[in-house]
């Protein structure tokens, strides 16, 4: 009862707005027009794009963050950052360079070209202001000598050219990988410098026979000034212009070049390569949605009204950008996904609304049939609208980890709101002005009035085609001449009975068990997204550098930092033995390993703290071999006593070509070691802020969006039309957010923020579609569950084709976008709207028919009241025999 009280009451309401809009039609059609025209100004003056990548898509809180927090308190991150190896997410300002060699080739035998493009860097001059700027002006200072820091393979380079130019075959300068001895006695790891490499069979030192490539990185400091980072920008964008210039004169080798500004400028490359075919999108929804709203009948077919539909929702996305950029707010690729999301909710209303001006009575006022469509659609719309904002309100809230995912749900909550706004004002409106040509017989596309049929009978059959308005079509058996619309007349004479043959169902239950099988087989092999390839323009400089990269710099993992940040008896056979265990198994670069070395060679001991810091500080360290050791070791002094109070060493693990997953992996490893073990240290790689909990920061949004949808599913159980109802909505959303979880991860899509916003999006895109379909349903009065179905497709099933027809069609132009980030959101799309398509057409009404609500109480209500007409009938033909007679 209070289900039904409540029901009415809205449709009440909506009766009344439809009223209250067809009354007045121009103030809401020029009302959002004047807030499309202001807002849009401010769009076009205020567009800022978002320049800081790792704020966007990194997670904003992550305990990788506070770790880079206290190891930069302890050493300075810009000095380390050519011992912190990372492949993509080096901080600050510097340009990279792979430099390989052709197949079969070996990249050490041409030291000399690569010494020269060497040189062309560090004489590369940049012009600010009038002064001349050199990498030795910008780059990073050694703290022992003041020197610029270079890549070791450098010194390896110049050694292998000294001795060519000596006569010397290259096999006396012995180059081992991965640590290769320098000429002035350090030991140096080079596994990210050199790739591709083929070691001398059983060489015990594992001497190179040759390598394929080497990768030289320039870094620059980072002052935290303006200026400073202005010119540092100028240096990387020549950089990039030199190295383009040297593939040009050296053909025998292959160039590829990164710097730090490439990974913003290939995802904001995206947006520029999409704007076009975000153009052509449009030009076909608006096609569709014109086609699919004709009908042969020129006064009831609307081609306007599906055109003005599509218009309703660009121009209230063109002012949600608007207020979006007035509060501050920049732009960033991800933010593409919002056009199509917004026109797959918004296009709903407008076919709904177009199918419930269809169901109303045509001998109505005008004004009344648009309140009867308000109060038919509007109840319905509202509450899928209702549910958007609830779950994309709970995608920007404080949950939220990522920061791209965060302003998108901001945006998309401000997008609906208009949305919903501008479907009943200005596209209500236009409604109101088609009906009103429609009940004064006026064409529906020329706007000129509709002659006579005796006139219409004397003009040639051109004539009578464009000017028939379908009362040759019309007969006694069919009272609404709206039935004649392609889409619904096909469903109503072919469809219906199809899908509902007892011979059919067999095949969609299995066709549904295939569905499902395939959905949970791709649901167990989900893999998280956080490698940052995926956003980015496909044929960019950064995808081409990371995949060479991967190709032959993967052997090694990124170079992580591991500190010791307490006081620690580093003298003691105990705690050597546990520093040992907790680096057992990697690559070390290591002032600890090498001083134990030190010590047994030299026959030294150094059993107590004294001895231990002083032969340390007094002799270890002095040598110029082991002098660059002392930028790992924090020395303070009590008195006359010296202590070490906080140390680093490197840790690199050799790894496979997925060297990001496995990155996570020994950071899920080591991390949880730092709690167990007396020795506190903490772990830290530039890489780690991205992948830190990737998984669960962007997997957290759609947990968070499912949950709050299906509280309130279930909390308006009772308040609703129906309770059955919510339950086969709860299953259908289920069923499609799982089957586009599965399928995508067996389409090769990773869990990256943009799959989460499409998830996202699926849930509500399900609901809206689905909702109507199954309320139809449960309500209907009809005698079998079959009539019930078919009656639920002929009321909606024009709108839901209509719809995903056209927002199918507008996914087509992505496809040609040469972007991952735009392959992932065509690739999730489509499957949301083809299993949307697939459960509202083929497995809906087909499961409906075996399952609940059962019709048997229709039934018997229906013969009961049938019982009690023909009672009345044979009393009246009892008093009344003349009148049979008559008849």
């Amino acid at each position: 009862m209070l289900r039904q009280v409540i029901h009415r009451g809205l449709q009440s309401i909506f009766y009344k707005l439809g009223l209250f809009v067809s009354r007045h039609p121009v103030f809401f059609l020029t009302v959002p027009a004047v807030l499309t025209i202001i807002f849009g100004f401010s769009l076009l003056n205020r567009f800022q794009p978002d320049t800081d990548l790792e704020s966007l898509v990194a997670p904003s809180h992550s305990l990788a963050k506070i770790e880079r927090s206290l190891a930069s308190s302890l050493f300075s991150l810009d000095q380390s950052k050519s011992q912190l190896y990372s492949d993509l997410h080096t901080p600050g300002r510097y340009g990279r360079v792979i430099l390989l060699s052709k197949p079969g080739g070996n990249i050490l035998h041409q030291a000399d070209v690569i010494l020269q493009i060497h040189r062309a860097v560090l004489e590369m001059k940049v012009n600010y202001k009038g002064y001349n700027y050199t990498f030795s002006h910008l780059c990073v200072l050694r703290n022992q000598d003041k020197k610029c820091v270079l890549d070791d393979i450098i010194s390896v380079l110049e050694d292998l050219r000294q001795a060519a130019l000596s006569n010397k075959t290259t096999a006396r300068v012995q180059v081992s990988y991965p640590n290769t001895k320098l000429k002035d006695g350090r030991s140096s790891f080079i596994g990210h410098q050199l790739g591709g490499v083929m070691e001398v069979p059983n060489s015990k030192d594992q001497r190179v026979k040759s390598a394929r490539a080497i990768q030289i990185t320039y870094y620059l400091q980072t002052y935290g000034s303006v200026t400073q980072d202005l010119i540092g920008e100028k240096w990387e964008s020549e950089f990039c212009k030199l190295m383009h210039k040297m593939q040009l004169d050296h053909q025998d080798l292959q160039l590829y070049s990164l710097a730090s500004f490439s990974l913003w400028k290939d995802f904001h490359k995206t947006s520029l390569l999409a704007r076009g075919k975000i153009l052509v999108s449009l030009m076909l929804i608006l096609l569709t949605a014109t086609l699919s709203s004709s009908m042969k009948d020129c006064l009831r077919s609307k081609p306007f009204l599906g055109l003005l539909g599509v218009l309703t929702i660009c121009i209230s996305s063109v002012t949600a950008a608007g207020i979006f950029f007035i509060t501050d707010g920049k732009y960033n690729s991800t933010l593409l996904g919002i056009p199509f999301f917004a026109m797959g909710h918004g296009t709903k209303g407008v076919f709904e609304l177009l199918s419930g001006w269809r169901r109303t009575r045509e001998n109505l006022p005008f004004k009344d049939r648009v309140a009867d469509a308000y109060s038919d659609v509007m109840v319905s719309y509202t509450m899928t609208s209702s549910l958007y904002f609830i779950a994309f309100g709970m995608g920007a809230s404080p949950f939220t980890n990522i920061e791209a995912v965060k302003v998108f749900c901001q945006n998309m909550c401000v997008s609906i709101l208009l949305n919903y706004f501008y479907i009943f004002s200005f596209f209500g409106s236009c409604l109101v002005f088609a009906g009103q040509l429609e009940q004064n017989r006026y064409h529906s596309i020329f706007c000129c009035k509709i002659p006579s049929a005796e006139y219409l009978d004397r003009k040639p059959v051109w004539f009578q085609t464009m000017m028939n308005d379908g009362h040759h079509h019309t007969s006694h058996h069919e009272t609404n001449p709206y039935q004649h619309h392609f889409i619904q007349h096909f469903l109503r004479e072919h469809y219906n009975e199809w899908i509902t043959n007892i011979y059919v169902k067999p095949f969609v239950v299995i066709l549904y068990l295939i569905y499902a099988s395939f959905s949970f087989m791709g649901c167990l092999q989900i893999n998280d997204g956080a490698n940052i390839i995926n956003l980015l323009a496909s044929e960019s400089p950064s995808v081409s550098y990371a995949l060479i990269q991967q190709k032959y710099f993967s052997n090694y993992s990124p170079v992580i930092g591991f500190y010791i940040y307490e006081p620690l008896e580093y003298w003691n056979g105990t705690v050597q033995e546990d520093l040992r265990t907790l680096i057992q198994g990697f690559n070390t670069v290591s002032w600890i390993e090498q001083y134990y070395q030190y010590l047994r060679v030299g026959n030294i001991t150094a059993a107590n703290k004294s001895d231990f810091i002083s032969i340390l500080q007094n002799s270890f360290l002095k040598k110029p071999e082991f002098q660059h050791f002392k930028n790992d070791i924090i020395f303070s002094k009590a008195g006359d006593e010296n202590n070490i109070i906080a140390s680093r060493l490197y840790l690199v693990a050799r790894t496979s070509e997925n060297t990001q997953r496995e990155a996570v992996q020994l950071l899920e490893k080591l991390r949880p070691l730092s709690l167990i073990q007396s020795i506190k240290f903490i772990v830290f790689n530039p890489t780690f802020v991205f992948m830190d909990h990737y998984g669960l920061s962007v997997t957290m949004p759609v947990l968070i969006s499912g949950f709050g949808i299906l509280l309130v599913l279930i909390l308006t159980f009772f308040l609703v039309i129906h309770p059955l109802g919510n339950f086969w909505l709860i299953l259908s959303v289920t069923s499609i957010e799982l089957g586009v979880l599965g399928l995508m991860t067996l389409w090769n899509v990773d869990m990256d923020c943009i799959s989460i916003l499409c998830l996202i999006y699926t849930l509500n895109f399900a609901i809206d579609h689905c909702a109507p379909l199954l309320y139809t349903f449960v309500l209907a009065t009809e005698h079998t569950r079959t009539q019930c179905i078919k009656n639920s497709l002929q009321e909606h099933g024009t709108a839901i084709s209509q719809n995903v027809t056209s927002f199918l069609i507008g996914l087509v132009p992505l496809l040609f976008v040469p972007s991952n980030l735009t392959f992932t959101l065509f690739k999730c799309l489509l499957l949301a709207g083809s299993c949307t398509l697939l459960h509202c057409f083929v497995i809906l009404p087909v499961f409906l028919t075996f399952f609940p609500p059962s019709k048997k109480h229709h039934k018997k209500k229906k013969r009961a009241k049938r019982k009690e007409r023909e009672e009345i009938e044979c009393i009246e033909i009892q008093e009344n025999p003349d009148h049979v007679t008559a008849v």
